[in-house]
């Protein structure tokens, strides 16, 4: 059973987020009212995540995060995010957290949040002495719609970042929920056209959509390009649908705090804040992303 830390000052928050977590019962809750407290518990017993609100008292979300990435960097961060924390929010998802829950969408995106990070975090890395003697390593795939092709697909890919030596296993996390966003949203806003904006009016609706497009003319006969280069210097990836292609200086600025509410816009958050370097083509269908080597 895996144990999520919930750390935030406002016992109301904690207690609807440790019971949205319960609801599965693979998931424990422990919860602590402040930063320092947090760190206390995970000193006790290291939990398998930790999620955390971002303006506390003692400590704050920010500091959290810089010192459970510094003393225990196997343990993810999941960011609880509220009206007025954005800019401090953008600065820990640059400092080391592995992603963010605006605090108004904790019922419909908490637990699937949680899961994909938990999956992230713990996919096998096991390595043959053999892979350690590459220099360079370079794959290609093909998928249809099919998004349960995702992670295995991304466990793939991180074994090539973790033969390379790029980076720790957190930054192995984030590259892995660039990865994710970017894949995703080939597969839903490209290939089978369906917006943001549909889900932020009918989530169900928005389902119900995919589920029809993925088995319809045109959408069905799309497929995504995958292709990734791993080097000790670098990771580059490409990602290429099929659909129409859109404008990408059309997309919100995903840097701007007041940005980071929106459904809109939060994949390309993500990647560019976990990614050394991001760009579309100029159609609009591809995005190449490029992890360099922590230093």
């Amino acid at each position: 059973m895996a144990t999520i830390l919930v750390v935030d000052d406002n016992a109301v928050d904690r207690t609807l987020a440790g019971s949205i977590l319960e609801k599965d019962s693979r998931w424990k809750a422990a919860f602590a009212a402040n930063g320092r407290e947090a760190l206390d518990l995970i000193a006790q017993k290291q939990p398998d995540l930790v999620l955390t609100d971002m303006v506390m008292p003692e400590l704050d979300g920010l500091a959290l995060v810089q010192e459970v990435r510094s003393k225990y960097p196997l343990v993810p961060v999941i960011l609880m995010t509220a009206f007025g924390s954005e800019e401090i929010a953008i600065q820990a998802l640059q400092k080391g957290a592995a992603s963010y829950v605006p605090k108004g969408n904790l019922v419909k995106d908490l637990a699937e949040t949680v899961e994909s990070v938990l999956a992230l975090a713990q996919a096998d890395t096991n390595q043959q002495r053999l892979l350690e003697c590459l220099t360079q390593t370079e794959s290609h795939f093909l998928l249809d719609n099919d998004p349960s092709l995702i992670p295995p697909l991304i466990g793939s890919l991180q074994e090539n970042l973790t033969r390379m030596k790029l980076c720790d296993e957190i930054g192995r996390i984030r590259v892995s929920v660039a990865l994710q966003e970017a894949l995703v949203n080939a597969i839903t806003h490209g290939n089978l056209e369906v917006g943001s904006d549909e889900r932020e009016k009918d989530d169900k609706a928005y389902h119900k959509l995919l589920e029809e497009r993925r088995h319809a003319k045109p959408y069905r006969s799309r497929r995504v390009h995958v292709t990734s280069r791993e080097s000790p210097a670098e990771a580059v990836y490409t990602i290429r649908d099929e659909g129409p292609g859109f404008d990408p200086s059309k997309l919100p600025d995903p840097t701007d705090p007041a940005n980071l509410e929106r459904v809109t816009g939060r994949g390309l958050l993500l990647i560019r804040t976990f990614m050394d370097e991001v760009h579309h083509n100029a159609k609009g269908n591809e995005i190449t992303m490029v992890k360099r080597r922590d230093v």
